[in-house]
């Protein structure tokens, strides 16, 4: 696999994962109170956990993206 073909391919998984994120954080804000309480049908789980379980893990997913992404891809760019 060529350093080009390595390049548009972490591009392409970057925009895809940010879609993701995006769409995850859109789902959160508008349908925040029907998503609360089909996991609270599920869990014990206070409102204010539940924002943060989900803060936390777009905040985690949002790292992963720029580890495994952004920076191999700047990397790939240096190298160039």
């Amino acid at each position: 696999m060529s350093i080009e073909t390595t390049r548009s391919f972490l591009l392409g998984c970057l925009g895809i994962n940010y879609g993701i994120l995006m769409l995850w954080f859109i789902a959160f804000t508008v349908a925040h109170d029907s998503l609360y309480r089909l996991h609270a049908r599920w869990f014990r789980i206070s409102e204010e956990q539940f924002d943060t379980v989900h803060y936390t893990g777009m905040a985690i997913y949002k790292i992963g993206i720029l580890l495994f992404n952004l920076a191999p891809y700047f990397a790939l760019r240096m190298v160039a």
